[in-house]
């Protein structure tokens, strides 16, 4: 399969398109063909969310192009609290797709059928909202996990098949690193805080990957963890409250940027394209009780540089000239425990082949033209 090109203006559904080829190849062009997974089921929890968006359509993209063969058949469970997305509800019409409510914190449903594969992706990734609902967010990263460990446990007692469960962990999980772990290795240890405001995102994540590990030393669950680093693309509202999301939002209304910080701050960002064909291939290709950055080792930039990008790809489609600005958040907390540097080191994913290939500019640009296809973000 060749990959598209993505040209410099796209409408929103042809750069969901060129992603969803792209990333076809390239998991193709690393062994991981989705072909694998014909035939089976893959359970995705949090499905209705931002990472879901690409993770769902993928497989489904995958049985477009092979009408020959079985189906990868998917199933969603979300609580739906903010109601189904657009997007998703249109996949319900499909064959290939089952829409369960489900919360993840309560006991799994008998009915659910041989899954052979489980993303664990339900849960709050927006500090701004995990702040907000911290219990909530530990049970959905610790008792939602353990009810899904517990059943690919119980299926590999019976004899039944179970061939691969990908929890999403953090690389929240490191802390705010040393600058001698920049890049940061998954051998590094982090520095984190236990009674911080991140404290619940960070530390049942940890725990989270402890579950995991144990789980597969133990009964034999091929259970791998994704350590993501700052993702960003289609899929994410853009009132989600991270800080592309709201520069975004700022763009597409012709004002401002503002930054909540002083700019200094230095993260690396990974499109979504690139973070679900890593996180594919962790599923498919990782090591039992093996964890793995998923995101782009360079280049860092400060977060004035991010904004800077992004008025710079607003001018280019838009010819708006926008300026950036600094404001302090009204959250009291919004930077306590805010590390000062993200970068990891990928060559634990490289290894399984893992090739990261969208740049910032091209990522944003992409990401800006997405948005406008989808005003307020409705259709996330």
């Amino acid at each position: 399969m060749t990959a598209p090109s993505v040209t410099a203006r796209m409408r929103a559904d042809e750069v969901c398109a060129a992603d969803l080829a792209i990333m076809l190849a390239d998991l193709a062009a690393a062994g991981a063909d989705l072909a694998r997974m014909s035939g089976r089921r893959l359970l995705i929890t949090g499905g209705a969310g931002f990472l879901g968006y690409y993770l769902v359509q993928l497989p489904l993209a995958w049985n477009d192009l092979n009408p020959g063969a079985p189906p990868i058949a998917v199933t969603v469970f979300d609580n739906y609290i903010r109601g189904v997305p657009p997007w998703l509800d249109r996949l319900a019409q499909r064959d290939d797709v089952t829409l369960r409510p489900h919360d993840v914190r309560e006991p799994l449903p008998d009915d659910m059928g041989d899954v052979a594969y489980v993303i664990h992706a339900a849960g709050i990734a927006s500090p701004t909202y995990y702040r907000a609902h911290p219990i909530e967010t530990m049970d959905a990263n610790i008792t939602g996990l353990r009810n899904l460990l517990d059943y690919a446990a119980s299926r590999l007692a019976a004899g039944a098949r179970f061939d691969g469960m990908l929890f999403f962990s953090s690389s929240e999980i490191y802390g705010d690193p040393d600058p001698a772990a920049i890049p940061t290795p998954e051998t590094y240890r982090g520095f984190v805080s236990c009674t911080g405001p991140r404290a619940c995102y960070d530390e049942s994540k940890r725990f989270g990957e402890t579950l995991c590990v144990n789980f597969a030393q133990q009964f034999g669950v091929p259970a791998r963890m994704a350590r993501p680093f700052n993702n960003y693309g289609p899929g994410m509202k853009i009132t989600d409250g991270r800080v592309i999301a709201d520069l975004c939002r700022d763009a597409l209304a012709g004002r401002d940027l503002v930054l909540r910080s002083d700019g200094t701050p230095r993260r690396t960002f990974c499109y979504v394209s690139d973070a679900v064909t890593g996180y594919y291939l962790a599923l498919l290709k990782g090591g039992d009780g093996e964890p793995y950055n998923v995101g782009i080792d360079g280049p860092e930039i400060s977060m004035l540089e991010l904004a800077t990008a992004i008025a710079h790809v607003t001018r280019e489609l838009t010819g708006r000239q926008l300026a950036v600005t600094h404001q302090p958040s009204p959250e009291s907390a919004y930077l306590v425990d805010n590390p000062n540097r993200r970068c990891p080191d990928i060559g634990k994913l490289r290894a399984l082949g893992y090739r990261p290939r969208v740049g910032l500019e091209e990522g944003l640009r992409r990401t800006l033209q997405w948005y406008a296809g989808n005003p307020g973000g409705t259709e996330q």
